[in-house]
């Protein structure tokens, strides 16, 4: 598996307002980073960057020690961003949303359909593949986005706020799953707001003011 690298980043949405300042943190494989922090402090910038999808304006984020030059990069070297907004397609169901991402990224049809369907059974939505993602709660659709990041397999696994729709029993079960991800051997980072799953995490990235500090 791979080893995940933010060397001294700086992410500026604007010229001399950083966002992110001088961000430093290693990630091994099988290990879960916690990344804590009040709203505003830049945790989804963090996450972002690391996968691909902004540029920092000083440092890099690298896999393996190979810097990421872009999201498709990213893609590539199997960096998978679970998103906090969920990022599904409305108008297709949620097994569908599954298999078109596994699809796109390179798995054979029979093989996509056969994880889709392990993928909703581990977070208790066997029930809704058929269902459209409009006709799902908020807490089945963050769930159903969860799905699909575990069921790509990624060797870096970025979660932004996943367990912010859902109840206790489902925030347990899907800190069962993430850990799960870890003893497979990805590099897990976990951006929470919530003090007990970033306990349950092996170390914690706090965020204040775009500075961050390693606090285990």
């Amino acid at each position: 598996m791979k080893t995940l690298t933010v060397d001294s980043v700086t992410v500026a949405y604007e010229r001399d307002h950083p966002v992110l300042r001088d961000v430093s943190v290693i990630v091994s494989p099988g290990q879960i980073l916690a990344v804590t922090g009040p709203s505003g402090a830049g945790k989804t910038t963090l996450l972002w960057a690391m996968a691909g999808l902004l540029k920092p304006a000083a440092g890099t984020v690298a896999v393996d020690s190979t810097p990421l030059r872009d999201r498709d990069h990213a893609v590539a070297e199997k960096v998978v961003l679970i998103p906090q907004d969920n990022g599904l397609a409305a108008i297709l169901t949620a097994q569908e949303n599954i298999q078109v991402a596994m699809i796109a990224g390179g798995s054979a049809p029979a093989d996509a359909r056969r994880a889709t369907v392990s993928s909703l059974e581990r977070l208790g939505l066997a029930g809704q593949a058929d269902q459209l993602v409009e006709e799902l709660s908020g807490g089945q659709q963050q769930r159903t986005a969860i799905a699909r990041g575990l069921a790509l397999h990624g060797a870096v696994v970025l979660a932004d706020e996943v367990t912010s729709e859902l109840d206790s029993t489902n925030r347990q079960k899907v800190m069962e799953l993430l850990q799960e991800e870890a003893r497979r051997g990805a590099a897990v980072v976990f951006a929470t707001h919530d003090p007990e799953a970033a306990a349950a995490c092996d170390r914690e990235l706090h965020l204040s003011d775009g500075i961050a500090q390693l606090v285990r």
